[in-house]
């Protein structure tokens, strides 16, 4: 055994199952400071386990190098940094985790799983506790909700259409974020007329949808994907 894989050892051993997790530093304004001394790490919790199986990423081989953060390009924004994330849900955090802005800001770049020593992406992780924060019962507490929304709306145009109708999810997307009376109020719409009138003519964007040619057997994709969600 090398030296490097007595390190690794060694530093897996001191995490799990005792070591609580611990900041490198101070914490930027808008992330929030992990506190963790009232959750052990003995078995993976069941919250770990159904994000696991939904994801496929053996989140349990994490320990905490933070690799994954240091080259994560949208730390700036996140109230809680990825490699915490995947800490809490170990710990079974669940309510923190689904209620954070960060689950919902992941840009799925990848550079995460490029750069882990594990090979642990970090994008499905991602994914699967959107997925979770939508059916749970915290689905009111969604830490990012425009971008929630916007998810939404874009699955949704897809369902109906075969593929994006762009002016109908944005309108949408506007309208059930909540922010309708700031958009118009502060102008941004301004911002919206300038968009379209330069798309437009260029057949970027188009006023009315355009269906696919099979949309119901498209309809079904989207059928069976719930049902199997269900089971």
């Amino acid at each position: 055994m090398t030296e490097t894989t007595e390190n690794i050892t060694a530093e897996k051993k001191a995490v799990f199952p005792q070591e609580k997790m611990e900041n490198s530093g101070p914490v930027p304004e808008n992330q929030t400071q992990v506190n963790t001394e009232s959750y052990q790490l003995n078995n993976l919790t069941p919250f770990a386990e159904s994000i696991i199986q939904v994801s496929g990423e053996k989140l349990n081989n994490c320990y905490q190098c933070g690799k994954c953060t240091a080259g994560c390009p949208i730390t700036y924004a996140m109230d809680i940094l990825p490699h915490h994330i995947i800490k809490m849900v170990q710990l079974g955090m669940e309510e923190k985790v689904l209620t954070s802005k960060t689950i919902w800001l992941c840009a799925a770049c990848e550079t995460c799983g490029t750069r882990c020593p594990n090979e642990i992406m970090l994008s499905p992780i991602m994914d699967a506790l959107r997925q979770r924060a939508l059916n749970s019962k915290y689905k009111n507490k969604i830490g990012e909700k425009a971008t929630a929304v916007f998810h939404r709306e874009f699955l949704s145009s897809i369902k109906s259409h075969g593929r994006v109708y762009e002016l109908m999810m944005m309108a949408m997307s506007i309208m059930k974020s909540g922010n309708l009376i700031n958009f118009i109020l502060k102008f941004e719409w301004v911002s919206y007329l300038k968009l379209l009138f330069a798309v437009l003519p260029k057949g970027k964007m188009s006023l009315f949808p355009h269906n696919i040619k099979k949309k119901k057997e498209f309809k079904n994709i989207f059928k069976k994907l719930n049902n199997a969600q269900k089971v």
